[in-house]
């Protein structure tokens, strides 16, 4: 994606990675963690606004910075950079309540076309995965670098 994103920071591993969002409530931390799930070769995605006291993801905050956008663009971005390190894994996403699960799905229709030319998605519904079709509904996504 050749869309405006903001300047990231990452660990060695490439699993984590941190920006900071700017807007007209100012300088926000976030933080983007693909964490190992119990599924070998499966890594979830965790996103959300770095808490300044303990340093860790806070997937419930709600910034409203103005800047959705280059947000989603900066975790998308992510998504290659992870997988250039981690080839052949999956990675789970879902949000941490059905708005933001929508949210994320909202970003994936709007890109589809760009995005599924880089990545094989699948959605999960009534807890069966199908490939992604657009306009559908999930519960959660699966995302594979072709």
């Amino acid at each position: 994606m050749s869309l405006n994103r903001y300047d990231l920071r990452a660990g060695e591993e490439l699993e984590v990675f941190e920006f900071t969002s700017v807007g007209p409530k100012g300088k926000i931390p976030k933080i983007v963690q693909y964490s190992k799930t119990n599924y070998k070769g499966v890594y979830n995605l965790g996103f959300g606004d770095k808490n300044l006291d303990t340093g860790e993801l806070d997937d419930l905050a709600i910034s409203n910075n103005n800047d959705s956008e280059k947000i989603l663009t900066t975790v998308v971005s992510t998504l290659y950079a992870f997988f250039d390190k981690h080839p052949g894994a999956f990675v789970y996403i879902t949000g941490s309540t059905k708005s933001r699960t929508r949210l994320y799905q909202m970003g994936i229709n709007k890109y589809f076309d760009e995005s599924n030319s880089d990545f094989v998605i699948f959605g999960e519904k009534n807890k069966e995965w199908e490939v992604y079709k657009n306009g559908e509904i999930y519960d959660s996504f699966l995302i594979k670098m072709k």
